[in-house]
């Protein structure tokens, strides 16, 4: 830097503070190319006096800014006050949002932290963690607890109000105009006793009903005739479409158990009763005994003053069936059905499967208004475009007004049978439609599970608050070991539990070949107690053959395929066979429930029966010295069979079992032997120090573990 520089310097207030300072300094030696500033504090400060040739020297001028520098960097710096020491910022705690109902995983996500983190805070708390896991709502202390804990501070988190949905549902419409209400012919359910013929006569009254809409019958006017399964599929749901009930009951057999449980479902539906006394033409009918036995259960014929219509008839020969059909026709005409053929059509599903070429199908009883083809249809949580429609014989139709049963394909899903069949405009109204119902059966389900997890929350709080009271009086050592001895007890008893869960459930996944026949073996289902016995779990059920879905869940839960009238082609087969899976197929719902009666059995650990093999009587008493104790000696004779050393023996004193266990000694005379048989005496000691009586009973007897039967019984 040269003279000109320093000659431009703007700040001349801090050049002359610095020439003060320059000033205060002395020199050993001044050069014009070197010197050696050194502090005293002898000079006092007076005003600048440099050398004329100071001026011009760069050292000088260097000195000069040296000081200027030093003077920037020591700037607010005053002299007498003392340094301060630097303030730490504040450092803020993390603020959590906390929400009621939380779960511990739900905390340790708001706190990120993983999950250990919040067991650990949860346990410094003196919190049981035995009952609790990540999926477990803790209360609403135990949250702020651990936030606490974890040197966070929480925060309410605000509220979400959800907005209220409006209900986008389709209703059926308000009752018709009775001048648009026409004649419609019945809807016919048949009921009755597994094998008293329901299924012949349905097929026999069916064909019946083709030839005679060929040739222009009676059996025309009968709109349609359904099955048992289709019935309780209906009343489960609480939907009475049936007009008129035909009860079966075999002439030779008589009331049974499902022909009285037949009658009430038709009280119920309040629906009249025919009655069709089947199998007329074996040699061990009696038609009246099964009138008089009907009037039990208030069935009460024409001829015993009642007003139920009795035909005598055989199913398989044919006989009667046109008179049984003209009975259906005369009661129809006393009801006067009617029914409005105009508007939007409303109807019930009977039965949903699922086509190989059509996909899902439903077989449909029209209740109002008039099917076509291009309708859209809501059922359930499923919708349709009607692609095409079929009749009862396979045949296409246009069109299908009240009573008539059909066949209705373009579907996007399966609807369940019994479900309510309602038309709307468009299609954009139809996913409207099944939007909300899904919507609404979530909400539901949401409120289902909060009032179980408020139910097992209160019972976990009720029991630590009873753990914590019986802990109240204790030392702190005396609670550690008790709460010790209380977890292990309980891990003890839950791993026994966990066990004995396992070896006593049978999960079980059910095929039918429609949903109709699904659900009556589901309703057989649910008929089954457990009690102590083999649980049963059902853990899928659905419409068609056998999947690979099936397999791999029936994998999951070790459990078994149930088929009904249903296939399962040969890879399905090779691979169940390769992972150790059981499909039992069958077409008869009795042998299918007969198999998993077998199988729920097979489940049941064996009980041990007790097979005796010899009984001896007490005659003598005595006691023998072995080493330096006496060992008490019973004489005896055999009175049946045989006593066998190798077996067990109890001891019977007053019809009361005194001891169990094995001999310690058999003999015959002095002779050790193995087998004392009938007529024989003997002397024998058992293996723990108990004093005969005469007249005691020595009892030899074999184990034997039996497999257990199950004992529920589905009615068949």
């Amino acid at each position: 830097m040269n003279r000109g520089m320093m000659l431009k310097l703007e700040n001349l207030v801090q050049l002359h503070c610095a020439c003060r300072q320059l000033h205060s300094l002395s020199y050993r030696k001044i050069h014009r190319t070197q010197w050696k500033p050194v502090k005293s504090s002898t000079y006092p400060m007076r005003p600048i006096q440099p050398h004329p040739q100071l001026w011009q020297t760069d050292t000088f001028i260097s000195a000069v800014l040296s000081q200027c520098r030093l003077l920037a960097t020591k700037e607010g710096k005053r002299p007498g006050k003392q340094k301060l020491p630097p303030i730490k910022p504040k450092i803020e705690r993390q603020e959590v949002e906390i929400q009621q109902r939380m779960t511990a995983e739900d905390l340790a996500r708001a706190m990120d932290k993983d999950i250990d983190h919040v067991f650990e805070a949860l346990l410094l708390t003196g919190i049981d963690l035995d009952s609790l896991e990540p999926d477990s709502v803790l209360e609403e202390v135990w949250i702020k607890e651990v936030v606490k804990k974890s040197g966070m501070k929480y925060k309410w988190a605000k509220l979400k109000q959800e907005k209220v949905r409006e209900n986008k549902d389709a209703a059926r419409r308000p009752p018709a105009d009775p001048a648009l209400l026409t004649p419609r012919p019945p809807v016919v359910t048949i009921l009755g006793h597994v094998d008293h013929g329901k299924t012949t006569l349905l097929d026999s009254l069916r064909k019946t009903q083709v030839a005679a809409m060929e040739a222009g019958g009676i059996t025309q006017h009968i709109g349609a005739f359904l099955g048992h399964a289709a019935f309780s599929a209906m009343r489960a749901r609480g939907t009475h479409i049936t007009d008129i009930v035909i009860l079966v009951v075999a002439a030779e057999d008589g009331v049974m158990k499902q022909t009285i449980e037949s009658i009430q479902h038709a009280k119920n539906a309040k629906v009249p009763i025919i009655l069709a006394i089947n199998k007329c033409d074996k040699p061990e009918a009696d038609p009246e005994r099964v009138k008089k036995e009907l009037l039990a259960h208030d069935v009460v014929c024409e001829e015993y003053g009642g007003d139920v219509q009795a035909v005598h008839m055989s199913a398989l020969k044919g006989e009667n069936l046109m008179a049984l059909a003209e009975a259906t026709v005369a009661l129809a005409e006393v009801l006067e059905l009617k029914a409005d053929s105009t508007g939007l059509v409303e109807g019930t599903i009977i039965e949903s499967r699922t086509d190989k070429g059509r996909g899902p199908v439903t077989t449909a009883i029209i209740q109002r208004g008039t099917l076509r083809k291009g309708c859209i249809l809501v059922a359930g949580k499923s919708w349709a475009k009607v692609r095409l429609m079929f009749d009862e014989n396979g045949k296409t139709v246009d069109e299908a007004t009240p009573s008539m049963p059909v066949e209705v394909v373009g579907w996007k899903e399966i609807p369940s049978a019994g479900a309510e069949i309602l038309e709307v405009e468009s299609e954009q109204r139809a996913r409207e439609v099944v939007d909300w119902r899904n919507y609404a059966e979530q909400q539901e389900k949401i409120k289902q599970d909060m009032e179980v997890i408020e139910a097992k929350q209160k019972e976990h709080k009720d029991a630590y608050k009873k753990e914590r009271e019986s802990l109240a009086n204790l030392t702190w050592r005396q609670r550690k070991a008790a709460l010790y001895k209380t977890n292990k007890h309980l891990i003890a008893m839950r791993s026994k539990e966990r066990v004995e869960s396992d070896r006593n459930v049978l999960p079980v996944i059910v095929k039918g070949d429609v949903d109709g026949s699904t659900e009556a073996i589901l309703n057989i289902l649910d008929s089954y107690n457990a009690n102590d016995e083999c649980e049963l779990d059902v853990i899928h059920f659905g419409v068609g053959d056998i999947s690979e879905n099936d397999i791999n869940l029936a994998e999951t839960f070790q459990g078994v395929i149930y088929g009904f009238s249903v296939n399962a082609n040969k890879s399905i087969q090779q691979l169940a066979a390769k992972k150790g899976i059981k499909i039992k197929l069958h077409n008869i719902i009795y042998h299918l429930i007969e198999d998993l009666k077998d199988e729920l059995s097979s489940k049941l650990p064996p009980s041990v029966v007790e097979h005796i093999i010899g009984e001896a009587s007490v005659l003598a008493t005595f006691c023998v010295t072995v080493g330096k104790s006496k060992v008490p000696v019973a004489g005896c004779r055999v009175q049946k069979g045989q006593l066998d050393r190798k077996l067990k023996f109890k001891l019977i004193r007053n019809r009361d079992v005194v001891w169990k266990g094995f001999l310690t000694s058999l003999k015959n005379h002095k002779d050790d032997v193995q087998i004392v048989k009938t007529g024989m005496d003997c002397g024998l000691s058992l293996d723990k120090n108990i004093e005969f009586n005469i007249g005691d009973e020595i009892i030899c007897y074999e184990e034997k573990e039996v497999e257990q039967t199950i004992s529920w019984d589905p009615g068949f």
